[in-house]
């Protein structure tokens, strides 16, 4: 019997090893600021330097491109996540820096103002004459392109979890040990909690041109990717560790946008 003591009282104490040293501070560089250098903020902290924002060197950014236009496009996601988050208005304001950065001529839409209501209505309309008219003057009248970038997919489609609960080995060591010793085990590997959880998202993005002068479509081009968002959990003996990561839906949408952005740049200068 003794030798079972042992024998159950070491495995409880390096499962509780194994899943303190989790908790336990790592070191290592975290964000600037007061916060303490724990094992949870460095965790954290490689979490979210996944999910920074990462610029794309564009092939031809030496070419200078036409002058464009970007108008709100289409989210068409039955996803309430996803369409109550996105927006049309956020993803051409991603594609406006992006476009941008490629070294295209970019109207900003917030200095058109009215006109860019007008330029919406004659292009949903396929209206040749009224969009001749609102590229006669100004600025305006340089516009080659009108790009729209729409979500045509945008779900979850996959999902997955999993744990572990001590409670049931607590509850045998506890009869075979008895006593003290079986009680002390039984509440010590009764404490162990694990939990994990994972799910894949795909979303897939397409971009339009148009011709500014006739309201013509001259080209398309589609870009899809996944990611995975996950978290897993730890708790033993009152001491809890959990840890979320992975690329966020802003990741994945900017990385689409610049997807896209990367087939313009190449083929539409």
């Amino acid at each position: 019997m003794d030798c079972v003591r042992r024998t159950w009282l070491r495995a409880v104490v390096a499962v509780a090893s194994v899943v303190l040293s989790g908790c336990a501070a790592t070191g290592g560089s975290t964000a600037s600021g007061p916060a303490p250098a724990t094992g949870a903020s460095v965790r954290a902290n490689v979490a979210a330097d996944t999910a920074q924002y990462q610029t794309v060197n564009y092939a031809n950014v030496a070419t200078k491109g036409p002058a464009i236009i970007i108008l709100p496009g289409e989210v068409k996601s039955n996803n309430t996540t996803f369409s109550q988050r996105y927006g049309p208005n956020n993803i051409a304001d991603y594609a406006e820096l992006e476009l941008s950065q490629a070294n295209f001529q970019v109207l900003d839409r917030a200095n058109l103002g009215s006109v860019l209501r007008e330029i919406e209505f004659a292009y949903n309309l396929g209206d040749p004459a009224k969009a001749q008219a609102l590229f006669q003057k100004g600025e305006l009248q340089n516009t080659r392109w009108i790009i729209k970038f729409d979500v045509l997919r945008a779900e979850k489609v996959a999902e997955a979890g999993g744990g572990f609960s001590g409670g049931t080995l607590g509850s045998i060591a506890g009869t075979l040990l008895g006593g003290r010793t079986g009680s002390v085990v039984s509440q010590g590997t009764g404490s162990v909690q694990t939990t994990e959880a994972a799910g894949v998202w795909i979303v897939g993005m397409r971009y339009k041109i148009i011709d500014a002068r006739t309201t013509q479509q001259v080209a398309q081009g589609y870009a899809e990717d996944k990611m995975e968002v996950g978290s897993t959990g730890t708790s033993v003996f009152g001491v809890s560790s959990r840890q979320a990561g992975g690329t966020t839906l802003d990741s994945l949408v900017i990385r689409l946008v610049q997807k896209n952005v990367a087939d313009i740049d190449q083929k539409y200068k």
